[in-house]
């Protein structure tokens, strides 16, 4: 999948499917018109949303085949920015579950 991205198909996504685990747990691709992956990880919640940038193939195939194994030290190849912040909730947002 990974050695098909391009102009077409620019995007893959994994996920991680447990009964055991809550919130979405999920890495992903995205090969960028510049020519390089952008490569992202959640850990179950927005807070613990991570990304980074390679021109490498390699460097990104070893981090998303560590990721599905479960490999302790799959992302340390890389520096993550931590972009968690992009997805929470905004402060004008109100809660799903408030009650009339």
């Amino acid at each position: 999948m990974l050695a098909n991205l391009g102009r077409d198909n620019e995007h893959m996504v994994v996920e991680r499917q447990d009964e055991g685990l809550t919130g979405d747990w999920y890495i992903q691709v995205l090969f960028r018109e510049n020519n390089t992956y952008q490569l992202e990880y959640r850990d179950g919640v927005a807070a613990e949303h991570y990304q980074t940038q390679t021109v490498s193939q390699e460097k990104v195939l070893r981090a998303v085949l560590g990721w599905m194994a479960g490999t302790a030290g799959w992302q340390e190849e890389f520096m993550w920015n931590n972009i968690g912040s992009m997805f929470a909730p905004s402060d004008t947002e109100e809660p799903d579950n408030l009650t009339a």
